[in-house]
């Protein structure tokens, strides 16, 4: 690819299962994650394997709820954002990064994934815009996101999948908290 290749953004949904799973892979991304780590209890996690939890994202996209978009560039699944109600993520509440700032509903973007041949295309730009416009479009009125703050140093690229300070604020995110040197709570009003 010659990184001029045309960048759009879907919903997950049956109809593009196939595509969400040709980019994660058989292993789900990232340590067979399926995009559940912040769906699921600390429990749930250790009770589960790669396969169920695949099952799992499966059984939320099948069902309609809100799980995330797949970026398509040059016609191929490229990237993953999950971006769903702050309620649907479990485990958001019980980390000191990410509990609630005061009690503004919020729709929380948790994980930016670019497949390596896409990384540095504008595909993570591509899905947090979608991202933002899908939380608006389910009736979010505020986003927040809890990215690494990449002004500090070099971000390890199993980190970034919390998306990166320098992007968000570049595309409209103010940091609202910090409660660890690294890792600020960022919103974006869309109502």
């Amino acid at each position: 690819m010659d990184g001029t290749e045309q960048i759009t953004v879907a919903p997950a949904t049956p109809g593009t299962w196939d595509d969400v799973t040709e980019l994660l892979g058989r292993r789900g991304a990232v340590k067979g994650c399926w995009c559940m780590w912040f769906r699921q209890s600390p429990q749930e996690r250790r009770e589960t394997g790669d396969a169920e939890r695949r099952e799992a994202l499966k059984g939320l996209v099948d069902a309609g709820a809100p799980t995330g978009l797949v970026a398509y560039r040059g016609g191929k699944p490229a990237g993953w954002v999950s971006v769903a109600p702050y309620g649907d993520f479990s485990r958001l509440g019980r980390s000191p990064v990410s509990k609630p700032v005061d009690d503004t509903p919020v729709w929380s973007l948790v994980c930016l994934y670019v497949g390596r041949e896409h990384r540095g295309a504008g595909v993570a730009r591509a899905l947090v815009r979608a991202g933002v416009d899908y939380a608006r479009d389910g009736g979010a009125k505020v986003v927040e996101a809890y990215p690494v703050d990449d002004a500090l140093g070099p971000v390890a690229a199993d980190d970034a999948y919390h998306g990166l300070v320098s992007l968000l604020a570049a595309e409209g995110f103010t940091e609202v908290a910090r409660r660890t040197p690294k890792r600020p709570v960022m919103r974006v009003a869309v109502g």
